[in-house]
């Protein structure tokens, strides 16, 4: 299965989903750090507790544990890479379904792509990088060498400015 898809000078690298059974416990996980302060600080003022500023500290800490892992089973369920190539610049957003992040946009008067190895040796896997004139994108998404090789000899062949 190709990991990339280029159409209309888009290209978008799709994460390799994870197997079901660590997606299902990373949702759950996620879910149940939202969860956990919210029911342990009903559960203490139901037993007749005061409310104090722990029941924060453990909202704001459980919540950022929370969003993490949250992000994270998003990015191996639905994860995907979008770059857009116009105007002499790439732009690029990290897509997990939900919502998108990591924005950012580099001058390509001149291009040049690469792959930087990722993972073993062994696994073949690599990284593609678009080098601008001041900046680069570095893609987080692993795909095996072979298909970089291709798409980087599509890429050359096909961005249009």
């Amino acid at each position: 299965m190709k990991q990339y898809v280029f159409e209309n000078n888009k290209l978008t690298l799709i994460v390799k989903r994870s197997p079901l059974l660590v997606r299902i416990v990373l949702f759950f996980l996620s879910f149940l750090f939202f969860l956990a302060p919210f029911l342990g600080m009903a559960l203490s003022l139901m037993l007749g507790g005061r409310f104090h500023f722990g029941f924060l500290i453990g909202i704001v800490v459980f919540g950022l544990v929370g969003f993490y892992m949250l992000r994270n089973s998003l990015w191996n369920t639905y994860g995907k890479e979008v770059i857009f190539f116009n105007n002499n610049n790439a732009h690029f957003e990290a897509d997990y379904g939900w919502f998108k992040d990591a924005k950012k946009t580099i001058n390509v008067d001149t291009i040049d792509f690469d792959i930087i190895t990722a993972g073993y040796e062994d696994d073949n896997l690599g990284n593609l990088i678009i080098v601008g004139v001041e900046t680069e994108i570095i893609s987080v998404v692993k795909i095996p060498k072979k298909q970089l090789e291709e798409l980087i000899k599509l890429l050359k062949r096909e961005i249009i400015f």
